[in-house]
């Protein structure tokens, strides 16, 4: 397993989002980067996360944190522990007072519980290897003004767009 942070949020030429991961310690512009493509709520949930920015009304993993602090649990890590036709696996850990428990997650999910904790989250070798690419190709100041779009996104949202 290698430790990741998030680099951050991106859109891909689509107009899909994009977490991107990176192994801690490398260069910004060196080394591998794992893209995981993931829905616009998730990726709305974990830049406001990594921002420190807070929603009018708790978003679904400000919910889940606080049910996790209501009964004595804490997001121990994260790991992206495998890639099997184009969908990524993530396991979520959480000390409990009844012990540790694993649970099966999605990435998005896993990532956005992971920056709220600031729990490290790790990625299996086979999948950075697998999907991993090079750092150049996921430079985020190419992609400076789709993310300024999004950030826009964010700033004139209507809280009712996250009701559910």
């Amino acid at each position: 397993m290698i430790e990741v942070r998030v680099l951050g949020i991106a859109l891909d030429p689509a107009g899909q989002h994009i977490v991107l991961l990176k192994p801690v310690g490398d260069d910004e512009g060196a080394g591998r980067v794992l893209p995981i493509w993931i829905g616009g709520q998730e990726a709305t949930s974990i830049l406001i996360a990594i921002e420190g920015e807070h929603a009018p009304r708790p978003l679904s993993h400000d919910l889940i944190t606080t049910l996790f602090g209501a009964v004595g649990a804490k997001v121990e890590r994260v790991e992206v522990t495998r890639i099997d036709e184009g969908t990524f696996y993530a396991e979520l850990t959480l000390t409990t007072p009844t012990g540790p428990q694993v649970l099966d997650a999605r990435p998005s999910d896993a990532v956005a519980l992971a920056v709220r904790a600031e729990a490290p989250i790790f990625v299996a070798d086979e999948v950075l290897d697998d999907a991993g690419i090079p750092a150049e190709m996921a430079d985020l100041r190419d992609d400076e003004e789709k993310l300024d779009e999004f950030k826009h996104f964010l700033d004139e949202v209507d809280p009712e767009d996250f009701q559910g």
